[in-house]
């Protein structure tokens, strides 16, 4: 059974950063995706950022040049470091992975941006 566990969240100030990071039971490059999504207040669940196994990365507009995704597959870990946050970024992010059909997801992570 995978399991994925977020950690990280927290309070910050606009302009602040915050690194996300999601551990991962077993290797992580047994996974063809994994991504960090977001959900606030009353809105839909979003993607923020995926990463392949290859190392390509792909972004949400509203936060490109501003949030990175990395792993490290020695520590079976993906991060997502968030940069100039803003208000708008606070939301439950979570945490998911890709196998085959099957998609993974964590319980999620709150970050609280103040202005």
């Amino acid at each position: 059974q995978v399991q994925l566990v977020e950690s990280g969240g927290g309070l910050v100030q606009a302009g602040e950063s915050l690194r996300l990071s999601c551990a991962a039971s077993g290797s992580m490059y047994s996974f063809t995706t994994m991504g960090w999504y977001r959900q606030a207040p009353g809105k839909q669940r979003e993607l923020v950022a995926t990463i392949i196994r290859s190392g390509s990365t792909t972004y949400a507009d509203s936060v490109k040049g501003r949030f990175t995704i990395s792993r490290d597959g020695v520590k079976n870990t993906a991060y997502l470091q968030m940069d100039n946050l803003k208000p708008e970024d606070t939301a439950v992010y979570y945490c998911s992975a890709s196998r085959t059909i099957t998609v993974y997801w964590g319980k999620g992570t709150l970050v609280t941006v103040s202005s």
